[in-house]
């Protein structure tokens, strides 16, 4: 390819055109890798993600006992944990303290 005699626009394609070959021939060669990678932890009986130490050990936490009520309406509770709900911050207003409301 004689690119001497290209016009600008014909440049500027052809480097997009190489900019995006090039993209994905490290696509295609990074999947290969991992891939390899995956077949070898595999065949020795581990994950990739055991190996690496990426494996999700987060436990789900569950849900935070209610330390708060509403003794208008036992079903407005809060954790104490977040925002404070908006029954709450009506009693605060009114002079009220947070410990009225403790379970």
């Amino acid at each position: 390819m004689d690119i001497e005699n290209l016009s600008l626009p014909e440049l500027k394609s052809l480097q997009n055109d190489v900019a995006i070959a090039i993209a994905d021939f490290e696509k295609r060669k990074r999947a290969e890798a991992l891939a390899e990678v995956k077949a070898v932890a595999q065949a020795k009986g581990f994950s990739l993600d055991e190996l690496l130490g990426t494996a999700s050990t987060k436990s789900k936490r569950g849900p935070v006992p209610a330390k708060y009520a509403d003794p208008a309406n036992p079903d407005n509770t809060w954790s104490g944990r977040g925002r404070k709900p908006k029954w709450l911050v009506a009693q605060l207003d009114q002079g009220k303290s947070v410990e009225d409301f403790a379970l």
